[in-house]
């Protein structure tokens, strides 16, 4: 749209020079003598070239900002607001773009309430900024009906695994259909990926994983004389991301971690451990999570704004890669507590 403007400008000025040339030559007859109708059409010129480019630069500045505006909008839909609490879980999310003045990038994250337990994705699509939203919109759309339709996490991945490629088809025909040769390979479609990390955390507070070229997440937890705990709970190599290589026949859906009352879990992609300052040190991600471990209760917000906080700090507001953060706190108070105490209500008695 701004494309057009512009060229609608151009067309303009082209169709405007004859009047203002034949207002000069106007100008030349009236005023007399030549030096002072010299100076008339460079004072005429000049104003008229200032008005158009004044003009030119208030439609601009409208056009930006109802982009803005649509980006707005679409991150509310892709990325639309966690709820504060699902299913005895707290959550928070937060995000970060290389993009300056971007609203929308490549990570993804989603959590919703099912039959099966609070399922989880986090993921992370290869480049960032608006060529990434049409895969961010795939593998989320397909995330939001699979997670309640199947009853394993294997099926939850193979149903985002189809939507990925169904939408990298319709992106190779379209760039196959372009006049210009080559286009499929200058958009990066023949190496597009995905890494995904599956979540699912059951009532009892049993999380079971699959992964596809993720990080693995973080545990925060406290045990009774140890204090505070912050470990990485990733266990074995994952699979490779997706769109690469087709789904093994057997997946490998497995255990990750029980996540007791008042433990968390602090989900991300790697540009948060992969973000360096001036000097080329990477960002020590688990080092900042055990300043925060400590903290009764662990608040998933305030996490993701502390991470948050010294990640900028840590390299000066120049990132090199979106960042996608997600922490989801156990608020469940079932008989896995680690002390036998009962839930009190409000009113001090048990809850039933």
């Amino acid at each position: 749209m701004i494309r057009t403007r512009a060229v609608r400008w151009r067309r303009g000025v082209v169709f405007a020079l004859p009047g203002l040339w034949a207002l000069g030559v106007v100008a030349w007859e009236l005023v007399g003598p030549r030096g002072e109708a010299v100076q008339l059409l460079a004072i005429i010129a000049v104003a008229a070239a200032g008005c158009a480019v004044a003009g030119r630069r208030r439609r601009l500045l409208r056009e930006l900002e109802r982009a803005r505006e649509v980006a707005v909008t679409a991150q509310r839909v892709l990325l639309r607001p966690l709820p504060p609490r699902l299913d005895g879980i707290t959550l928070a999310g937060g995000h970060l773009s290389v993009s300056e003045g971007a609203l929308v990038g490549g990570d993804l994250y989603e959590a919703l309430a099912t039959p099966y337990g609070v399922r989880i994705v986090m993921g992370d699509v290869r480049g960032h900024g608006l060529t990434a939203i049409g895969t961010v919109a795939a593998v989320l759309g397909s995330f939001r009906e699979a997670a309640h339709d199947e009853p394993a996490l294997a099926g939850v991945l193979r149903r985002l695994d189809r939507a990925l490629q169904r939408h990298l088809s319709c992106e190779r025909a379209r760039a196959e259909a372009q006049s210009r040769p080559g286009a499929e390979q200058e958009r990066g479609l023949g190496e597009e990926f995905v890494t995904v990390l599956l979540l699912e955390i059951r009532p009892d507070g049993l999380v079971t994983a699959v992964n596809c070229g993720h990080p693995w997440p973080y545990r925060l937890s406290r045990t009774a004389g140890e204090g505070a705990r912050v470990a990485s709970v990733g266990r074995g190599d994952p699979l490779p991301p997706l769109g690469l290589f087709p789904l093994p026949p057997e997946l490998p859906v497995a255990p990750l971690t029980r996540l007791l009352p008042g433990d968390a879990l602090v989900l991300h992609t790697d540009g948060a451990e992969d973000a360096r300052d001036a000097a080329g040190s990477f960002f020590p991600l688990a080092a900042v999570l055990d300043a925060v471990a400590d903290r009764t209760p662990v608040v998933p917000a305030a996490v993701i704004e502390h991470v948050q906080s010294a990640l900028l700090r840590h390299t000066g507001g120049r990132l090199s890669d979106d960042i996608a953060l997600l922490v989801l706190s156990n608020d469940r108070c079932r008989a896995q507590e680690r002390a036998p105490r009962p839930c009190l209500a409000r009113s001090g008695r048990p809850r039933r």
